[in-house]
């Protein structure tokens, strides 16, 4: 199967692109290696450095940005069965540190790739969107809860998911949605909830709770990339919308407790909660187990620990626990 990746050099976009090539299929990536404006140059050399040693030589990656008039010339090249959309900016802070770029990226972007899908008879288009179009949510919350997105990036991840049924109300364009939650593991930058809780601890610092009772359902990146990855390849499935998470969640401070365990040194400061996010729990995976055969497998307990030697063994990292 011939299988487009966009922002397939992205966290959980290469470990996508690694899962599928790995299956056989012929893929390729989208991807315009953005820092988004606050990665530091030297981190981001180095990430993007060992991500690509992940992805087989034969992949072909086009540099370009998503809405550039350039991508049609890729697919008229390669002529996609299956487009997995995963270019945008990644979470909220991102989002606000530049909003008109993250709209046009996550708007214009979006709106450019459905164009040209649509036009080269793409056979599914799959949107990953994010639990952060909820808004506030408790445990097991399920896909056909009302959505309530509080900040500009969960709005826009939701207007992106109306936008793409929209598209296939007017064009049969089929397409399946996935909502991952709090993506974490190896070859992530610092800048994210477990990276900064493990990196801190490492360097015997002082980790920042925002409110100990505030969860999240944090997700291993290779089970994510694992939805992901099924969700493109599903025959049987077209038109859902699929949480994609561990689901179970995990307040802030027993995670941030487990990195100090995990790390044995750190200290940890109990703030109030950040009122520019909502409050999350678990997700409901009911519906992917059901029609993905999607099964997590690593529990926060094992990730963690995956993280954290895969930190202690880079040279980069390494450098800068010291």
């Amino acid at each position: 199967m011939r299988i487009l990746v966009t922002g397939g050099l992205g966290f959980i976009g290469h470990n996508v692109v690694a899962q599928l090539a790995a299956q056989g299929h012929d893929v390729r990536i989208v991807d315009s290696e953005t820092d988004y404006g606050i990665i530091p140059f030297d981190e981001m050399r180095y990430i993007m450095t060992e991500r690509k040693q992940k992805i087989p030589s034969s992949v072909i990656k086009h540099l370009i940005d998503v809405e550039s008039s350039v991508l049609k010339h890729v697919f008229e090249q390669f002529r996609p069965d299956v487009v997995v959309h995963l270019a945008s900016f990644p979470r909220q802070k991102v989002v606000n540190a530049n909003p008109q770029l993250g709209s046009r990226v996550m708007s214009e972007g979006l709106l450019n790739i459905l164009e040209v899908s649509v036009n080269y008879n793409v056979k599914k288009f799959v949107y990953v969107s994010s639990s952060m179009v909820y808004g506030d949510f408790a445990d097991q919350v399920k896909e056909d809860a009302v959505c309530n997105p509080q900040g500009q990036y969960g709005i826009l991840k939701l207007a992106g998911e109306w936008l793409v049924k929209d598209y296939s109300r007017r064009t049969g364009l089929n397409y399946i949605i996935v909502r991952p939650s709090a993506v974490y593991g190896p070859y992530d930058v610092e800048d994210r909830v477990v990276s900064k809780f493990l990196l801190t601890a490492m360097r015997g610092g002082e980790i920042q709770v925002n409110g100990s009772e505030e969860s999240l359902d944090f997700t291993y990146v290779d089970d994510a990339a694992a939805g992901i990855a099924a969700a493109a390849l599903t025959e049987s499935v077209i038109g859902g919308t699929y949480n994609v998470t561990r689901g179970v969640s995990h307040t802030l401070l027993s995670a941030a407790e487990l990195a100090v365990k995990i790390a044995g040194a750190g200290t940890i400061k109990i703030n109030n909660r950040d009122q520019n996010f909502p409050s999350r729990g678990s997700l409901s995976i009911g519906a992917a187990r059901r029609d993905l055969d999607y099964n997590p497998k690593t529990n926060i307990e094992q990730g963690f620990e995956n993280y954290y030697r895969w930190l202690c063994n880079s040279v980069y990292w390494s450098e800068k626990t010291v």
